[in-house]
């Protein structure tokens, strides 16, 4: 499981805060239920840092550039003002005229993005309502919501965004989860996909402060890719401009990089030495979309993994145990279990086994529990099934026992009884 990136240490607490707030207020609210259940709503509300800091961080992205577009108009606005005394009635009256007209198209600029703002204060509200309205009664029900909210965020981050959006518009759950922004994404992906860094660099100046603050080095590898595409095209000329003007900024933190990359123009694309000739391979546009959805997520704040493999996980770790023989990780195991499934198997892999001292024995036929008074039953095969079911089937076949999962026939007579230690 990947831990959650780091981010805006200021964000983080309030967003915690409020979950946690949340939480708190369960016991003074409804004090006569009982205590388990609000601990588990309480711990359950203590996962949703995501829910909230996602929003909370778009909300502020929009503030920034609302507050950046103001601050260039009206420098320029002033700036243009103080030539006007140097020009002609005629030209000042122009000029001042152009300068109203700048003015009235930052007021729609303004207007558009005081509604985009007031969408994200929305959504921050409308996800606290939704954290503030659990409760131990509509549990079942705030369950089942927080589930089609964690199915969008994995259709999203697997790319399946019309579905994703189709769950969201049918179950009313638009402004708990954040289509917009895996959109926003995806025309970064699509691009480097198509091998295409414009989009992309466009991205990283819209969030060039906190990509800074972050200390990412994403730009700077879009901006050796292009280098790379233009020696690719045998266009060194253009390729040597270009890292003069881009490239050599970045000489003084990432000086052995660019070494190597220059000296692609000795090389060509066409060089046999591994070395170099990696660089030109097509898996570098995968290594920049693998890079580009870490910073997306460290940006926002979400895991870097979705959040159904992070709950599937936490549940798995829980059954997976050293004793593969036992606990259905042979093929014929029960369905029932989840850890009997190829996919759910991967998944676990690479999670620490559960601190289990004690185990119990469930029977394959009847799926009751095997102890003392119903004890396991071992055929000559090997198999082992509870007593209740054996002796049942004994009695409505004449004795005989038939092993539902080789289908090899015995005498009652000859099972063996297993002792639990």
């Amino acid at each position: 499981m990947e831990p959650l990136p780091n981010g805006n240490s200021t964000v983080a607490t309030a967003t915690t805060a409020s979950a946690t707030a949340a939480a708190a207020s369960l016991p003074s609210l409804h004090a006569g239920l009982p205590s388990s259940k609000l601990n588990q709503l309480a711990e359950s509300l203590k996962l949703e840092h995501q829910f909230l800091r996602v929003p909370f961080e778009h909300y502020k992205k929009t503030i920034r550039a609302n507050h950046r577009a103001v601050e260039k108009e009206v420098s320029a606005v002033i700036s243009g003002l103080s030539d006007a005394g140097d020009l002609s009635q005629n030209d000042a009256v122009q000029h001042l005229n152009s300068l109203v007209s700048r003015l009235q198209g930052l007021k729609r600029k303004l207007e558009d993005g005081s509604r985009a703002e007031h969408l994200q204060a929305q959504r921050c509200r409308a996800r606290l309502d939704h954290l503030e309205s659990a409760d131990a009664d509509n549990i079942s029900e705030w369950n089942n919501t927080r589930l089609k909210r964690i199915l969008v965020d994995y259709m999203l981050r697997m790319s399946y965004y019309d579905t994703a959006t189709k769950l969201a518009e049918s179950s009313s759950i638009q402004d708990l989860v954040d289509i917009e922004i895996f959109y926003e994404a995806k025309k970064v992906m699509d691009a480097l996909r198509n091998k295409e860094v414009a989009p992309a660099l466009a991205w990283c100046a819209d969030n060039k402060s906190r990509l800074k603050k972050a200390k990412s080095k994403f730009e700077f590898q879009l901006r050796l890719q292009e280098f790379i595409e233009l020696v690719r095209s045998d266009n060194n000329v253009r390729a040597v401009m270009y890292a003069r003007k881009y490239l050599a900024p970045w000489a003084a933190t990432y000086m052995k990089e660019l070494q190597k990359v220059f000296a692609t123009l000795a090389f060509t694309s066409n060089t046999g030495c591994e070395i170099y000739k990696v660089l030109f391979e097509p898996k570098q546009w995968d290594y920049l979309m693998d890079q580009f959805k870490q910073e997306f997520c460290r940006l926002y704040g979400m895991t870097l993994e979705p959040l159904l493999n992070i709950y599937l996980q936490a549940g798995l770790s829980a059954l997976k145990t050293p004793y593969p023989n036992i606990f259905c990780y042979e093929d014929d195991c029960t369905k029932e279990d989840p850890l009997s499934q190829e996919s759910f198997r991967k998944l676990a892999m690479p999670l620490p086994f559960s601190k289990q001292h004690h185990s119990k024995l469930v029977c394959y036929i009847t799926k009751e529990l095997m102890d003392t008074e119903n004890p396991p039953l071992v055929l000559p095969n090997g198999h082992v099934y509870s007593t209740k079911a054996l002796e049942e089937m004994a009695t409505n076949n004449n004795g005989k026992i038939t092993c539902p999962r080789t289908g090899s026939v015995y005498n009652y007579t000859e099972v063996t009884k297993a002792y639990i230690s």
